[in-house]
């Protein structure tokens, strides 16, 4: 006869006698084979055979098998407690330091129990892709699966033994689900190490069960801030999840026994190293990494969003960035160092539009080099409201015009400077539809009129279906892409040695700020609007930058990167040519020196106005100069550096 073992006192079972009290003892120890914990209280009988839980009743017999049996007339259900529990782990473990020895039933359990000796699975998702495969993957294995709410329900209608986690923590769900699976008897069979006797010891002595693999992921709390129709602080505060960080914080900390899985694409390599019974720690390592690094952007996501909720600055004391790598590269800037693409999954990115969410839509895989050029032309030709063109190489802007006829905008960007065009990449801010993709795929150089334009990228906001099609068919290698439009109010991150340069992007426009005519000169309102213009170009251009361009929004040269200024205007008229005369340039910095310098050559060049920031204590020597050679000058006050 199985009996139990109460308090140390041996307890047999067997019908209940015709009289007598059981005293509180507190629990009961099977001891003839089976892994049930037993508490019993006063009740009208001295034994019971049968034990009432979560409405049915269990009855152990003479080879420890669990059946369903009505209830007894002298049973008394509220003087009984059971706890249906998992031993596996403090079972195992005791049979291994030589504390005990239990013998595994020879029959198999109901659904919904734990077999002694059975390994087990923890699963709670909030996204529940893939969660049959893996579940019925678990089961075939011969997992016992623990789970929670609708994890839970979802596996069982799939038809999946499930056991519930309050019946492992014999405490129910509680605070609207805030408390599910903060308990020891989660987090003690997660942290447990299986090589240290008393962690073991500890688990046995609490009658808690390990567990084997824990797969988890998270309240959707960044799609949920970050979702359009906006949310209440108490919204979001109620979609950070505390229970499941933990869960696999701690799976993670213990990765040398428990595999903890958050992203549904490793639930085939999951099945895979179970199938084998491998024990290869790297697989085990690299699920750790994985883990800390959900939980890393899940902590980023809550802070950024608490920050703005708060104090709402733009620059906090500390900060996290979040990235996703998009991309391997075959190489960075050179073809010895290695690289990659990462996207900035920061809520302040989320729809913002810019080349990191862009579509490819043909051509080769993009390098780093067309990255930065493409994210420069893209940047440039959004400034612009008209129909625009820009062209560009190495991340400068060497032709740029706004036409209402798109097709005469390009061809006049690319007029610009048709020897750095070649090879660049060419941006509009206006749908390519099929004429202007032939006029790109059929256009010959400028210099020759023979030579076919070759680019490396096209980018745009909308193709139509038959303007894709037609560019498609100019190259095999040309990289088409389709992005939107960068918000503004952006931060821009730049690295140097041991740390990060962080700012405002330049986001202003001309009719952010003013135009000062500081010469005796006025400009006529169409001189003006070239200044403009011109002013718009130079912001995107390498300082030192000098753009020069002409009454039909086009521009004619420009200068970059020069170590001074007046290299830079001189470069920019040579490409200007005879169109000089009466253009306008545009500075990105103010004129340190005037006579015999940069302003004076460009007033004896023929330019008709300039527009600078303003700022040098030389100032009058250039409103003094422009106004004896007759040329209209403009400060805007605003600086525009690029480096």
């Amino acid at each position: 006869m199985p009996f139990f073992s109460i308090s140390g006192r041996p307890v047999a079972v067997g019908p209940p006698p015709k009289s007598g009290i059981v005293p509180d003892t507190g629990g009961a120890r099977c001891c003839g084979g089976g892994t049930m914990l037993l508490g019993v209280r006063a009740c009208s009988s001295s034994v019971v055979s049968g034990v009432h839980v979560s409405n049915r009743l269990w009855q152990l017999d003479h080879s420890s098998s669990l059946h369903k049996k009505h209830i007894p007339h002298w049973l008394c259900p509220q003087s009984v407690s059971l706890r249906l529990r998992n031993f596996e782990g403090s079972v195992r473990s005791m049979a291994d330091v030589g504390t005990a020895s239990v013998p595994k039933s020879s029959s198999s359990a109901q659904p919904g129990t734990r077999n002694p000796g059975s390994k087990q699975a923890l699963i709670s998702l909030s996204d529940k892709r893939d969660l049959v495969f893996v579940g019925k993957g678990l089961c075939d294995l011969g997992y016992s699966i623990v789970s929670t709410g609708g994890t839970a329900a979802a596996l069982k209608e799939a038809g999946i033994s499930v056991i519930n986690v309050e019946e492992i923590t014999n405490f129910p769900e509680m605070l609207d689900g805030r408390v599910k699976t903060l308990h020891p008897s989660i987090h003690g069979g997660i942290l447990a190490k299986r090589d240290q006797i008393h962690h073991m010891e500890a688990l046995a002595q609490h009658e808690i069960g390990t567990f084997d693999v824990v797969i988890v992921n998270l309240y959707p709390f960044y799609d949920r801030v970050s979702a359009g129709s906006g949310v209440t602080f108490e919204d979001g505060i109620e979609n950070i999840d505390i229970g499941g960080p933990a869960m696999i914080r701690a799976a993670a900390k213990n990765h040398k026994d428990v595999l903890v899985v958050v992203d549904s694409k490793d639930y085939p390599a999951l099945l895979e190293y179970l199938q084998d019974s491998s024990d290869g720690e790297q697989f085990r390592r690299e699920l750790a990494w994985k883990a800390f690094q959900h939980v890393a952007s899940y902590d980023s996501a809550v802070s950024e969003w608490l920050w703005k909720q708060t104090a709402g600055g733009k620059f906090p004391p500390n900060t996290t960035l979040s990235l996703s790598q998009k991309s391997s590269l075959r190489y960075g800037e050179n073809p010895h160092q290695k690289a990659a693409f990462y996207a900035d999954k920061s809520l302040s990115e989320v729809n913002a539009g810019g080349i990191a969410s862009a579509i490819q839509h043909h051509g080769k895989e993009m390098s780093y080099n067309n990255y930065l050029d493409a994210d420069a032309a893209w940047n440039c030709v959004c400034e612009f409201n008209s129909p625009t063109c820009v062209v560009v190489k190495h991340t400068n802007p060497c032709g740029v015009a706004s036409r209402s006829d798109i097709l005469e905008a390009y061809r006049l960007a690319v007029k610009a400077d048709p020897v750095s065009a070649f090879g660049g990449i060419v941006a509009f801010n206006v749908e390519v539809d099929e004429d202007l993709a032939r006029e790109i795929r059929e256009f010959r150089s400028p210099t020759d009129g023979e030579t076919r334009m070759f680019y490396e990228i096209v980018v745009a906001p909308k193709y139509s279906e038959r303007g894709l099609e037609v560019l498609k068919g100019k190259s095999k290698n040309l990289r088409i892409l389709q992005a939107n439009k960068n918000g503004k109010g952006k931060l821009s991150f730049r690295q140097v040695g041991g740390g990060w340069l962080v700012q405002e992007c330049d986001d202003l426009t001309p009719s952010d700020i003013e135009f000062k005519v500081m010469s005796e000169k006025n400009p006529e309102e169409s001189t003006f609007r070239d200044a403009e213009f011109a002013w718009l170009c130079v912001k995107h251009v390498k300082s030192n930058a000098i753009v020069i361009a002409k009454v039909d929004n086009r521009m004619l040269g420009m200068g970059s990167g020069q170590p001074n200024r007046l290299e830079s205007l001189r470069i920019a008229m040579k490409k200007a040519g005879e169109e000089v005369k009466g253009a306008a340039l545009a500075s990105d910095a103010f004129f340190p020196f005037a006579w015999n310098d940069a302003v004076e050559e460009a007033c004896r060049s023929g330019i008709g106005i300039i527009a600078e920031p303003g700022g040098s204590i030389k100032d009058q020597d250039a409103v003094d100069c422009c106004n004896k050679y007759g040329v209209s000058l403009l400060f805007t006050n605003v600086r525009h550096f690029r480096h």
